[in-house]
C-alpha cells in the first residue's frame, strides 16, 4: 500500500461475500433452480428432488430464509418456502445462463435426455416463458411491432393495445418493469420478461392455453393455445413445439 493511502473499505463487499456463500453450495443451488418454476415447495418436495435427508434440506432452506433468497410460510404441519421476489429469479436465472453451456453434459438415460429436450422447448423461467417457446413468442411480438427490441425491451402502442384486446391484463402501477430482456440459457438469446410477460404467462396457464408437465419447470402448448396464439399473432402451430 501506498504511503499516505488509506484503504477504504466497500461496505457491500460483506453482503455480497454473504450472498455468493449461499449460492456457493451445489444443494442449495438447486433449490433456487427448482423454485424457478415460481410455485411454493415444500421442504421434503425440495428434499426428493436434490436427493437429501428432510433434516439436510431444512438446514439448507433456514440459511436461504435468513439470507432473504427465500420467503416462508406455514400451513399446518406443511412448510412452504417460493423465491422471495423476481429479482432474486432474475439473478439466479441470469447466473444459470452463463454457467450452463459448461455444465451441459450428455444425459445418462432416456428419461433425463426426454426431460431435457422438454426443457428446451418450452419451460417456466420463474413467472414467464422461456425456452424455444419464450424465444418463438418474443420474436413474433417483435416482428408484428408490438415489442421493441432495439434500445432495450420496450412494449409499442399497439403492444399495449394487444395485450388488452387479447383479454391479458397489466399491472402497469407497480416498480416492476413493463417488459425487461432475459437471457435464455438454452437459447442464448433474450425472451420477454417483466410484468408483460409475467402476464402472458399467468393468461396462458390460466386459459390453459399452456399445461405444466412431469415435475420440472416444462411447459408445452395445447391443441387450443395453437389456436389462440395463431388467432392472435399468426404464429404457425409448428413453431410452437
Amino acid at each position: 500500500m501506498l504511503d499516505g493511502m488509506t484503504r477504504t473499505k466497500d461496505p457491500v463487499g460483506p453482503g455480497l461475500a454473504a450472498l455468493a456463500g449461499l449460492i456457493a453450495d451445489e444443494t442449495r443451488a438447486g433449490f433456487l433452480l427448482a423454485l424457478l418454476d415460481g410455485r411454493a415447495w415444500t421442504a421434503g418436495e425440495l428434499a426428493r428432488q436434490a436427493g437429501v435427508a428432510a433434516s439436510t434440506a431444512s438446514e439448507h432452506l433456514g440459511k436461504l430464509v435468513a439470507g432473504g433468497l427465500l420467503t416462508e410460510e406455514r400451513q399446518g404441519r406443511h412448510r412452504y418456502v417460493r423465491l422471495a421476489d423476481t429479482g432474486v429469479a432474475q439473478l439466479v436465472e441470469d447466473l444459470a445462463a452463463q454457467v450452463a453451456p459448461t455444465a451441459a453434459k450428455r444425459p445418462r438415460t432416456l428419461r433425463a435426455a426426454g426431460a431435457g429436450s422438454a426443457m428446451a422447448r418450452g419451460r417456466t423461467c420463474y413467472d414467464h416463458l422461456a425456452g424455444r417457446l419464450g424465444i418463438t413468442l418474443t420474436d413474433v411480438l417483435t416482428s408484428r411491432g408490438l415489442l421493441r427490441q432495439d434500445t432495450g425491451f420496450a412494449l409499442t402502442d399497439a403492444g399495449l393495445r394487444w395485450f388488452d384486446s387479447a383479454g391479458i391484463s397489466l399491472d402497469r402501477a407497480g416498480r416492476r418493469p413493463l417488459a425487461r430482456a432475459c437471457l435464455d440459457w438454452t437459447e442464448r438469446r433474450p425472451h420477454l420478461a417483466g410484468t408483460a410477460g409475467a402476464a402472458l404467462c399467468r393468461h396462458a396457464l390460466e386459459a390453459r392455453w399452456c399445461v405444466r408437465i412431469g415435475s420440472e419447470r416444462a411447459v408445452k402448448v395445447t391443441a387450443e393455445g395453437e389456436r389462440a396464439f395463431t388467432d392472435l399473432l399468426g404464429v404457425e402451430a409448428a413453431a410452437l413445439h
